[in-house]
């Protein structure tokens, strides 16, 4: 279960793909969550996803 505080999804996404996985696909494949979803939860935050870092800023 990911967290739904768009701050600490924040942080957990990144640590996850710092630390787990090499790819958001991969990440959400294992979260059960399509990949939109999580792009536009953490946007609706003000997050963006950097591809070339691999990870919101």
């Amino acid at each position: 279960m990911l967290p739904q505080d768009p701050f600490i999804l924040f942080s957990y996404v990144n640590t996850q793909l710092r630390d787990h996985f090499s790819t958001l696909e991969a990440l959400c494949e294992d979260a059960g969550i399509p990949v939109a979803e999580l792009i536009s939860k953490l946007e609706q935050a003000g997050f963006q996803y950097d591809e070339k870092q691999r990870q919101f800023r």
